[in-house]
């Protein structure tokens, strides 16, 4: 069964770090390209960071310069690093899968929250 399960969320002060993973079962190399969106309460889903293909990224405006989006293929996961967290970086953050020709795969969310 094709799987992603995220980890890594946690609360944190502004300005500190975060590092979440996303697990791929049963490999994450069956995604050609994978992403973390996220989605604060109330809001609508939003993109933060994309890959595309083995190494092409691209960031949401509000994360570029913060946040890094990387793929390792030995270890099945996606990361997210992200730097100098905001209260409005607070959100449950979802790791998303797409592979061709079937539906995107999504993960159960992990929750970020960054007090003032």
């Amino acid at each position: 069964q094709v799987q992603l399960v995220e980890s890594g969320g946690g609360l944190v002060q502004g300005g500190e770090s975060l590092r979440l993973s996303c697990t791929a079962t049963p490999s994450i190399s069956i995604f050609r390209d994978m992403a973390w969106y996220r989605q604060a309460p109330g809001k609508q889903r939003d993109l933060v960071a994309r890959v595309r293909g083995p190494s092409s990224t691209d960031y949401a405006d509000s994360v570029k310069g913060r946040f890094t989006i990387s793929r390792d293929t030995g270890k099945n996961t996606l990361y997210l690093q992200m730097n100098s967290l905001q209260p409005e970086d607070t959100a449950l953050y979802y790791c998303k899968g797409e592979r061709p020709f079937a539906s995107p795969i999504w993960g159960q969310g992990t929750q970020v929250t960054v007090s003032s």
